[in-house]
C-alpha cells in the first residue's frame, strides 16, 4: 500500500514545488514596481465606490434586498466593487501579462525544458494572480469596514470568497488567452469585461431587469461573484450562496484544465 501511495504523494509535492517556483519567478521579476501595481488597481473601484455608491447614493437612498433587509445603496454597491476588483486583477495578470510571456517573450519554452509541466505553469501564474488580486481584495475589505459598510467579521468572511472570485476568473483569463492571435484581440475581451461590469447586478439588482436579460445576467460570473460577496458583507438568506460557490469551483476547474491543455498544444507543438 506504501508503495501505491508515496509515490503519488511525491508527485504532488513536486508539482506543487514547481508551481510555486513559477510564482517565485514573477514576484522576483516585478517585486520592485509591485507596489504600483497594487496602487492602480486598488484606487479604481475605490473611486466607482465614492462616486456612485456614496455620490450617486445619497440620491436613491436605501434599497431593498429580495431578501427584506434594508441597506444603504453605498452598502450595495461596495461588494460589487470587491468582487470587480478581484475580476480586474485576476484578468490583468492572466491576460495580457501571460500573453506577452507566452506569445512574445517566449518565457514558457524555456520552462518547459526543465522538468515543469503546463498545468504546473498554468497554476504558478494563477497563484501569481492570486497574490495582486487577494492584495486589491484586503485593502478594499478594510475601507469598506473604516465606511461601516459591513462589519470586520463579515470581511474576514468575505476575504475568502473575493479569493475564490479572483482565481475562476484568473482560469477564465488564462483560457481565453491561448486562444489570443494578437493584442487586437484583447478588445473584444476588454468589451466583455466592460459588459459584465455593468450588467452584473452591480449597480442595480437583477430583478430591475426584463425577465430575459434578468436570466442572462444571472448566469454570469461576475453577477455570481457579486451574489456571492454581496450576501457575506450585508448578510443573505440561509445557504443562498451555495450555488455561488459551486458556480466558481466549476469556472475555476474547466479554467484551468482548458488553459493546461491549450498550452500543452501550443508549446509542444
Amino acid at each position: 500500500m506504501v508503495t501505491l501511495v508515496l509515490p503519488r504523494l511525491v508527485d504532488v509535492s513536486a508539482a506543487t514545488r514547481r508551481s510555486v517556483s513559477v510564482a517565485e519567478r514573477n514576484v522576483a521579476a516585478l517585486k520592485s514596481v509591485y507596489w504600483l501595481l497594487l496602487l492602480s488597481g486598488f484606487v479604481e473601484p475605490l473611486l466607482y465606490l465614492l462616486s456612485i455608491g456614496v455620490g450617486v447614493g445619497a440620491l436613491v437612498g436605501d434599497l431593498t434586498l429580495p431578501g427584506g433587509q434594508v441597506v444603504s445603496y453605498a452598502a450595495f454597491v461596495a461588494p460589487a466593487m470587491l468582487a470587480s476588483s478581484a475580476m480586474t486583477g485576476a484578468l490583468a495578470e492572466t491576460t495580457f501579462n501571460f500573453f506577452g510571456k507566452m506569445k512574445y517573450m517566449k518565457l514558457y519554452d524555456g520552462v518547459i525544458a526543465t522538468p515543469v509541466q503546463p498545468f504546473e505553469i498554468a497554476l504558478g501564474e494563477l497563484g501569481w494572480a492570486m497574490l495582486r488580486g487577494s492584495a486589491y481584495s484586503a485593502a478594499f475589505l478594510a475601507v469598506m469596514v473604516a465606511m461601516d459598510l459591513t462589519t470586520a467579521a463579515r470581511a474576514l468572511v468575505a476575504f475568502p470568497a473575493a479569493v475564490l472570485v479572483g482565481f475562476a476568473f484568473g482560469a477564465i483569463g488564462m483560457s481565453v488567452s491561448t486562444f489570443m492571435r494578437s493584442w487586437q484581440d484583447f478588445d473584444l475581451m476588454g468589451s466583455a469585461q466592460f459588459t459584465l461590469f455593468l450588467f452584473s447586478g452591480t449597480f442595480v439588482p437583477a430583478e430591475a431587469y426584463p425577465s430575459v436579460l434578468r436570466w442572462l445576467v444571472e448566469v454570469t460570473p461576475l453577477y455570481r461573484a457579486v451574489h456571492l460577496i454581496r450576501g457575506v458583507t450585508v448578510g443573505g438568506d440561509g445557504w443562498s450562496w451555495l450555488p455561488d460557490v459551486l458556480y466558481l469551483l466549476a469556472v475555476l476547474a474547466v479554467g484551468l484544465l482548458v488553459a493546461s491543455r491549450r498550452m500543452g498544444r501550443l508549446l509542444y507543438k
